[in-house]
């Protein structure tokens, strides 16, 4: 166990009077103290009583860090009634393979009081770590890994206590806890005035590079100038961190580098940082806030860098981070328990067809015949509920487009991630300025897409009237259109179209061919293809496969009808052909499958070589041979 370093009598003698703490200072240290360690022993179980016993003694001899800041006060501290209040603080001692705790020689006198005192409060503030519970039977532990934050090694553990939540524990092994007080206090210092940039450089999201190659470069000088005998390896990780906590949101930014994060959420200083695993749902995490202003800090920091504001008199904000991860913030009194942070994060590797058949969200059958919709160029919404897999499931579907065909996607927020290949252009809306100027809204977009002679359109989400009307028009005119909309099942879909505030007439619905339906299974934590239906004549469905959930598999409850006779008519493909052909793309989607093509160029790459060379590509499948990109 590393401990916390003592303050020297040497240094406590070259104090000045100035920088004496006074008497609140220290009751305030010495009550935050006796706040975590009465939580602690709460929530011990009753198993740990002979350990609490053994651990006794140490809890009777009084913090020798509190007292030498308390000797330092000329008028001294308040007398307590027992030693039991003071306890001696101690760095958790977290290893993981292959890295060490970086711990740096610094002198004792080196160290000024203030950041010895700073220290304390901030452990006992800023990202706390939940009082552990003693292991029992019930504790259970869940899944654990390590990734890299930018450089910095993070160790991952998911347990299940006596909660009814798991609880997501982070782990920084390689920086010991002396090391990273002196980091984000002295060496930041250093690092904010030796790089010369404006502020206006820092906040344009194009010099981002730049900006965070200047840090870096300055970040290594400074480390080199105070731990000139610091291998480089161990420089680097010092520097990341030093830069997360300079240019981003400090320890939040950790959970961030999560590929099986979807969300990380903060509610309030008081209540731990949350987070959603692809995999176990919502978790606690060890993580909290130092307080409210630094919540607020972090949200205005990032409207700072879209060009919007946050503040009591526009207290909502809706923005999203340089790498696209999508960003809600509220403050209080708007949010009763405090401010608010919601970040969502932008997928690093997008979902393919391939994906979501490996993670069985869709059957190959369903998938095929989806592909044969928009190989035919056949318009298509995705519906469901918040949260259920639409636009990744949207971002699946655009992987199947025609590389020879121009593609125009229309988002709120940039979420989707098409091969590099395609023939794309991404356009994305914008908030009107404090002035109430600058909006460019959907319809906008819309209505300016079609000017440019765009082969396929994707619209992220549909919720008005005359962006509906905009849609529909775009698929008379003979434009291939996608687009998602919040329904529960196909029934409500056309119940939503054809009801306000949408109105679409049920005449023009015959120009949508289908409805993809996709729900997410709370209870279980799955997505699964609820449903597909073709749409007919005045927004009658057809029914053709939908998702059992008793046996967990897809039945195919009917035959394609208009769309059938849709393809027939414009292509002269019988029935008898069609279902040949939605085998045919069952086997390659099966094969792919198997050799693991997941990415989103992968796939982009299969399938164009596809539509191009067939049969190159179902002799690859039928040989089962490895594809050569």
């Amino acid at each position: 166990m590393a401990k916390s370093k003592k303050t020297s009598k040497k240094g406590s003698k070259k104090a000045s009077p100035q920088k004496a703490l006074d008497d609140q200072t220290v009751r305030d240290i010495i009550d935050r103290i006796k706040e975590s360690q009465k939580q602690a022993e709460e929530n011990q179980s009753a198993h740990a009583k002979a350990r609490k016993a053994s651990s006794a003694k140490k809890t009777e001899e009084p913090s020798k860090k509190v007292k030498a800041l308390m000797k330092d006060d000329p008028e001294g501290p308040p007398e307590e009634p027992t030693g039991e209040e003071e306890v001696e603080i101690e760095e958790g001692d977290t290893e993981l393979e292959g890295f060490e705790d970086i711990e740096l020689d610094v002198p004792e006198d080196a160290v000024p009081k203030e950041m010895e005192v700073a220290a304390v409060v901030e452990r006992e503030q800023e990202f706390a770590p939940l009082p552990e519970h003693e292991k029992s039977h019930k504790t259970e532990v869940l899944d654990s890994y390590t990734f890299l934050s930018e450089s910095i090694p993070v160790e991952i553990t998911i347990v299940r206590k006596e909660e009814f939540v798991p609880v997501y524990s982070i782990s920084i092994p390689g920086i010991a806890g002396g090391t990273k007080l002196l980091l984000e206090t002295k060496l930041r210092a250093e690092l904010i005035s030796d790089v010369k940039l404006d502020i206006t450089e820092i906040l344009d999201p194009k010099k981002q590079e730049m900006v965070k190659a200047k840090f870096e470069d300055s970040a290594m000088k400074v480390l080199g100038r105070n731990f000139p005998q610091l291998p480089n390896d161990k420089k680097k990780i010092l520097a990341s961190y030093l830069i997360q906590n300079t240019l981003g949101m400090g320890e939040i930014e950790t959970p961030l580098h999560d590929e099986f994060l979807e969300e990380v959420v903060v509610n309030n200083s008081r209540d731990p940082v949350w987070v959603y695993h692809k995999k176990y749902g919502w978790c606690k995490t060890n993580l909290r806030m130092k307080n409210e202003e630094r919540i607020y800090d972090y949200a205005a920091l990032v409207a700072r860098k879209v060009g919007r504001q946050i503040n009591i008199l526009s207290p909502l904000l809706d923005a999203h981070l340089p790498n696209g991860d999508r960003v809600n913030a509220t403050l209080f009194p708007v949010s009763n328990y405090g401010n608010t942070m919601t970040i969502r994060k932008f997928s690093r590797n997008p979902w393919t067809m391939t994906n979501l058949i490996r993670s069985k969200t869709i059957s190959p059958e369903v998938a095929a015949t989806i592909w044969l919709c928009v190989q035919s160029e056949l318009s298509l919404i995705v519906a469901g509920g918040t949260g259920s897999g639409k636009t990744s499931f949207l971002n699946a579907l655009a992987g199947l487009i025609p590389a020879s065909q121009r593609i125009i996607s229309i988002e709120d927020t940039r979420e989707l991630t098409l091969p590099s290949f395609l023939h794309w252009v991404p356009m994305v809306t914008r908030e009107p300025n404090p002035e109430g100027k600058g909006e460019v809204s959907m319809l906008n977009l819309m209505v300016n897409a079609l000017r440019q002679r765009p082969d396929r359109i994707i619209v992220g989400e549909i919720r008005r009237q005359k962006e509906a009307e905009v849609l529909f028009e775009a698929m008379h005119t003979g434009h291939s259109v996608y687009a998602t909309l919040h329904a529960d099942n196909a029934t409500q879909a056309i119940s939503r179209l054809v009801n306000p505030p949408l109105n679409v007439p049920e005449e023009n619905l015959d120009a949508l061919s289908g409805i993809v339906v996709q729900y997410r299974q709370r209870r279980l934590n799955m997505r699964r293809t609820l449903e597909f239906a073709e749409v007919q004549d005045m927004g009658k469905l057809n029914m053709i496969y939908r998702w059992d959930a008793k046996r967990d598999v897809t039945i195919k409850v009917g035959k394609l009808d208009k769309i059938a006779k849709t393809i027939e008519l414009y292509t002269g493909l019988s029935s008898k052909e069609i279902d040949q052909d939605v085998k045919e793309k069952v086997t390659i989607l099966n094969w792919m499958v198997k050799h693991g093509y997941e990415a989103v160029n992968e796939v982009g790459s299969i399938v164009s070589n596809y539509y191009q060379e067939p049969k190159e590509v179902l002799s690859a499948v039928s040989k089962n041979k490895k594809w050569e990109f």
